[in-house]
């Protein structure tokens, strides 16, 4: 779960909290107060019966302190009163062992609207322990009915609540709760010796929305269809992303895009803004504001209005993602991209929820119109066989080869190469269907041509 803000009210406490640690500022001296807390459910279920059951609370402090281009922070996991006091006075001696940093400095408020964004479900809030199990359990049976060679390795429902507080002396003051649930489910699908696995998801905010009957099918189908899988034959040729695929391509992407990164020399994209980037019709943006996402949030880790940002319109590379440390540095203005893991760490920046312009066409309607071409399904290994500076790609693969508009034989233990360059450029058309993932970047079905498969 993201450490966002809905648009209902949280604890007081947690904002009079945050209030009282601000207001104790000395002269010289800026201070932030980020203030959490927060539930998380998780249930495993392995044929019908509960295998894990973890409900669990956090909250705390962390407190960041700046004076004269040092940085101090210090965090509890407590709100207790003598410990909050602890924590300020440690943050402070901190700054003592900080390196001046002339961009050093608390965001300020940047005239941003925030959107109101209906980020809190109450039937989430209600939800019962039982129910939250029968999902699970729901889910495991509609996908071993599914396909009898299936069998189900795990069952999952997650969900997760949080509220936060914000307040500095720059002007900073904001707080809210969020909440959210998904099931997972993993699978097997057996054909004698042979075994291949498989997966599927469903996101909402509300359990009750969740779509199970599709976590099940793409469970099932995932594992069944590479039955039989062999390895082919090393070409160069087109290859359709599968949605989850895609979503993780995306997190490669951002990682390219994000202002620190460019800073430090770390992007390929460093000093290329206003370049074509990527085929025309290629538009990528960073949305959190769109409640679908599960990432959405209406301010970022550092208090500021979160909004959506145009990376690359039209094949050009508009803009990289900053958090005010980073835009300060970059001779800009922060983007509402601060991300931080919570109350135990200081803002960084990055990308909070990517999603790619959908086209029009769903992925069946994009196999029948490919003559040679191949699925990729899953990839292993991703982000260890990409490097950001250079662009060069190579990761593992398996999926299912397509052969004149139809899908045809599955194929494994082959890896597909090009550069994050060369494949953005080469995209042929980006799908309609877009899939709403656990994570920080929507899928779709993404075409991309021209890239090399290294099998026998």
């Amino acid at each position: 779960m993201s450490t966002s803000r809905g648009a209902h009210a949280v604890d007081p406490a947690l904002i009079e909290l945050a209030d009282k640690i601000v207001a104790q500022a000395q002269a010289g001296e800026q201070v932030e107060a980020y203030v959490s807390r927060g539930q998380e459910t998780s249930v495993r279920v392995y044929e019908g019966e509960v295998e894990q059951f973890t409900s669990a609370q956090s909250e705390g402090i962390g407190i960041r302190v700046i004076r004269n281009g040092r940085t101090g922070f210090a965090y509890a996991g407590t709100l207790d009163p003598a410990s909050v006091d602890e924590v300020l006075s440690e943050a402070r001696d901190n700054v003592e062992f900080g390196t001046p940093d002339e961009w050093a400095a608390l965001a300020t408020p940047d005239g941003v609207p925030v959107q109101p964004i209906d980020l809190w479900n109450e039937a989430l809030a209600a939800y019962g322990t039982q129910s939250k199990i029968s999902l699970a359990q729901q889910l495991e049976r509609l996908t071993l009915a599914a396909d009898s060679r299936i069998r189900v390795e795990e069952a999952n429902y997650a969900d997760g609540s949080g509220e936060v507080a914000v307040a500095s002396t720059t002007g900073i003051r904001t707080s809210g709760r969020e909440n959210g649930c998904y099931v997972s489910i993993g699978t097997l699908a057996d054909d004698g010796p042979e075994t291949h696995t498989g997966f599927g998801f469903a996101v909402g905010r509300n359990p009750e929305g969740l779509d199970l009957e599709t976590a099940a099918f793409e469970a099932a189908q995932r594992a069944t269809r590479m039955l039989g899988s062999t390895k082919p034959k090393s070409r160069r040729l087109t290859v359709v992303l599968d949605p989850f695929v895609t979503a993780q391509f995306l997190g490669v992407i951002s990682s390219t895009l994000n202002g620190e990164a460019v800073i430090k020399g770390r992007s390929l994209f460093a000093n290329r803004l206003g370049e074509t980037v990527a085929n025309p019709f290629v538009t990528l943006v960073d949305d959190p504001t769109n409640p679908l996402a599960y990432s959405a949030t209406d301010v970022d880790g550092e208090g500021l209005a979160a909004r959506r940002n145009v990376l690359i319109e039209g094949g050009v590379l508009k803009q990289f993602v900053h958090s005010s440390y980073s835009g300060r540095r970059a001779g800009t203005a922060s983007t509402g991209n601060a991300v931080r893991g919570g109350f135990k760490g200081t803002p960084g920046c990055g990308c909070l929820a990517l999603q790619l312009q959908p086209g029009l066409r769903s992925q069946a309607d994009i196999v029948s119109g490919l003559s040679d071409a191949v699925l990729i399904q899953s990839v292993m290994g991703l982000h260890s066989g990409v490097n950001a500076v250079s662009g060069d790609f190579s990761t593992g693969a398996s999926g299912v080869m397509i052969r004149n508009g139809a899908l045809a034989e599955p194929v494994k233990e082959f890896t597909i190469a090009s550069t994050l360059q060369r494949m953005l450029l080469d995209v042929a058309e980006v799908g309609g269907d877009v899939d709403w993932l656990p994570m920080g970047a929507a899928g779709l079905t993404l075409v991309v041509d021209d890239v090399t498969m290294s099998g026998e």
